[in-house]
C-alpha cells in the first residue's frame, strides 16, 4: 500500500478540474503542432515557457508534457493525407501511410496510428509506474562521482546516438559546452568568457538559448521551406480499422511498445530514433519485407507505437535523474528549474504529488488523444490552409514579448534574437540544435559534479574507479566512445582476407 497510496493521490491531482483543463489544453496544442510542418514540440514548449510562470509547477508540467506526447500523434495526420511529416518522428510513417491513403485506406492508417499511439504510450505509462520508483531509489546512491560519469556518458550518447552527421553533433555538442562555462565560476567567483559584460555574470539563461535556437530559429527555416504548393489532402472514408487489420497490427504494436519504451531512456535517443528503429525491425522480421513502401500496415502500426512509447519512457531519466533524454526533456528540465523543482531521486519523496501528477496525467491526456485524434482530423486539415507567411510573424511576436517577460531585460530578447540567428544557420547547414540545448544542460551538471568530485577524492582521478557506480559508468563511456573504431577495425579486417585473395591472383597471372 506504501507505492500504491500515492499512486492514487496523483490521480487526484491530475483528476483536479484545473489541472483536467491543461491536460486537455496540452494534447490539443501538441496535436495542433504535430499538424503543422516543422515547428515541432521542442519550438512550441519553448515559446510557451514565460506562459508557465504565473501556473502551478504540476499543472505546467501537465500542459507541457501533453504538448510532448500530443505532437507524436499530429504528425501522422499530414504524414498520412500529404505526405508531409509534422513531427520529426513522423517520418517513417510516410512510407506506407501515405501509400495506403493512396489505396483508399487513409481512413485504415489513421485508425491504427491511433490505437498504436495509445497502446505504445499505455504500456510505457505502466512501465514508468514501476520502473520510476526503482530507478529513483537506486539514485539515491549517487554522489558526485556518479553523476559526472553519468552526465560524461549522455553528452556522448547525444553524439553517438543520434540521428545525422555524428561530427556536427559533436560540435554543436561541445559550443553547447563552452556556453555552459560562461558567466561566474560557482567556486571561486571569478567571471569566465564574459567579455566585460555585466548582463553575462550570471551566465546565459537557458530559456532565451531554448526559444532562439527551437522557436525563432525553426519560424525562419520553415519560412523558407515552406515556399512550395500545398498538397491536396486525400478524402478520408472509413475512419476505423477492421479486425483484420487489428489482428495484423498487433504484433508490430507489441515488438514497437518494447523497443520505444527502452530507447526512449537512452540519452539522446527518443521518439525519433524509436520510430526508425521500429520500422527497421518490422521490415527484417517480415515473411515478404517487399510489402512495406507500398502499403504494409505494420509500417505504420510499429513506428506510431514506438514513438509513443519513447516519448513517455523519456520522463524516466528526467524525473529521476534529473538527466534529459533528449531536447524536449531539456526544454521540460529548464520549465522544471523555472518553477522551483529539482528532478531528481528525490522528487518521488519529496513532491509526491506533482510526480504522479505528471505520470497519471498520461493517462488521462492518452485517452483524450485516442477520442479526439480522429474526429478533429477535418479540423486540422483547414489549419494546413493557413499560410506560414500569416503564422510566423504571429509566433515570433509571442516569443519576444515571451522572452521580454521573463525578467522584463531587453538583454534577453537580443540573446534569442541572437540564438535565433544561430538557430536557422544551424538547420541551414545540417546541423541539429538539439545536441547543443542538452550539452549545455548536462554542462552545468558535469562541471559542478566533477568540480565536487575532486574535493572528495582530494584530487585523485583513480578515485571514480574505487565506487562501483561510477566506475561501471565509466566503462560503458570508454565502450561507447571506442566502438566505432573497434567496428571499423573488425570491418577492415573481414575486407583483408578478399583483398589478400586480389592480390594472389594478380601474383599468379
Amino acid at each position: 500500500m506504501e507505492f500504491f497510496g500515492p499512486v492514487l493521490d496523483g490521480f487526484g491531482t491530475v483528476l483536479d478540474p484545473t489541472n483536467l483543463l491543461y491536460c486537455l489544453l496540452g494534447v490539443v496544442v501538441g496535436m495542433l503542432i504535430g499538424v503543422l510542418p516543422g515547428l515541432g514540440p521542442a519550438a512550441t514548449i519553448a515559446i510557451l515557457l514565460p506562459l508557465t510562470y504565473g501556473v502551478e509547477p504540476v499543472t505546467a508540467i501537465i500542459m507541457l508534457a501533453g504538448i510532448f506526447y500530443g505532437a507524436q500523434y499530429g504528425g501522422t495526420i499530414t504524414s498520412v493525407l500529404l505526405r508531409l511529416p509534422g513531427e520529426a518522428s513522423s517520418v517513417v510513417t510516410v512510407f506506407d501511410g501515405y501509400v495506403m491513403a493512396q489505396q483508399g485506406r487513409a481512413g485504415t492508417a489513421l485508425g491504427i496510428a491511433a490505437i498504436g499511439s495509445f497502446a505504445g504510450a499505455t504500456i510505457s505509462i505502466i512501465g514508468l509506474t514501476f520502473l520510476a520508483p526503482l530507478v529513483a531509489s537506486f539514485a539515491l546512491d549517487f554522489g558526485p562521482p556518479e553523476y559526472t560519469a553519468l552526465a560524461m556518458l549522455g553528452i556522448l550518447l547525444v553524439a553517438t546516438i543520434s540521428g545525422g552527421s555524428k561530427i556536427k553533433a559533436i560540435i554543436a555538442a561541445a559550443v553547447g559546452l563552452f556556453l555552459a562555462t560562461m558567466g561566474r565560476d560557482g567556486f571561486t567567483g571569478v567571471e569566465r568568457f564574459t567579455f566585460g559584460n555585466l548582463s553575462l555574470a550570471d551566465g546565459i539563461d537557458f530559456v532565451p538559448i531554448a526559444m532562439g535556437l527551437f522557436g525563432v530559429g525553426e519560424i525562419l527555416y520553415n519560412l523558407e521551406e515552406r515556399h512550395r504548393a500545398a498538397k491536396a489532402p486525400i478524402k478520408v472514408k472509413r475512419v476505423w480499422p477492421s479486425g483484420k487489420d487489428i489482428k495484423q497490427a498487433a504484433p508490430a504494436m507489441g515488438r514497437g511498445s518494447v523497443l520505444g519504451f527502452f530507447l526512449g531512456i537512452l540519452p539522446g535517443g527518443g521518439a525519433t530514433i524509436a520510430s526508425l528503429a521500429s520500422y527497421g525491425m518490422e521490415k527484417k522480421s517480415a515473411k515478404d519485407p517487399t510489402r512495406f513502401g507500398k502499403g504494409a500496415i505494420e509500417g505504420v502500426a510499429g513506428p506510431e507505437t514506438a514513438n509513443n512509447a519513447a516519448a513517455t519512457s523519456s520522463f524516466i531519466p528526467l524525473l529521476t535523474l534529473g538527466i534529459p533524454a533528449n531536447a524536449t526533456m531539456a526544454i521540460i528540465f529548464g520549465a522544471l528549474l523555472i518553477q522551483g523543482v529539482t528532478p531528481g531521486p528525490q522528487l518521488i519523496q519529496e513532491d509526491p504529488d506533482l510526480f504522479w501528477g505528471v505520470v497519471n496525467s498520461m493517462y488521462i491526456g492518452n485517452i483524450l488523444l485516442l477520442l479526439m485524434s480522429i474526429p478533429l482530423v477535418g479540423v486540422f486539415i483547414r489549419i494546413l490552409r493557413i499560410r506560414a507567411a500569416i503564422l510566423a510573424p504571429i509566433t515570433a511576436m509571442i516569443t519576444m514579448l515571451g522572452a521580454y517577460t521573463i525578467r522584463n531585460s531587453m538583454f534577453d530578447v537580443m540573446m534569442v534574437v541572437i540564438f535565433g540567428a544561430i538557430g536557422y544557420l544551424m538547420k541551414k547547414f545540417g546541423f541539429e540544435p538539439g545536441p547543443l540545448v542538452l550539452a549545455f544542460v548536462l554542462g552545468s551538471l558535469l562541471e559542478s559534479n566533477l568540480r565536487r568530485s575532486l574535493l572528495v577524492l582530494n584530487g585523485d582521478l583513480g578515485g571514480f574507479f574505487s565506487r562501483p557506480i561510477s566506475a561501471v559508468l565509466i566503462i560503458i563511456f570508454v565502450a561507447v566512445a571506442l566502438w566505432p573504431m573497434v567496428k571499423g577495425a573488425i570491418v577492415k579486417n573481414k575486407k583483408k582476407p578478399l583483398a589478400a585473395q586480389v592480390a594472389d591472383e594478380k601474383e599468379k597471372v
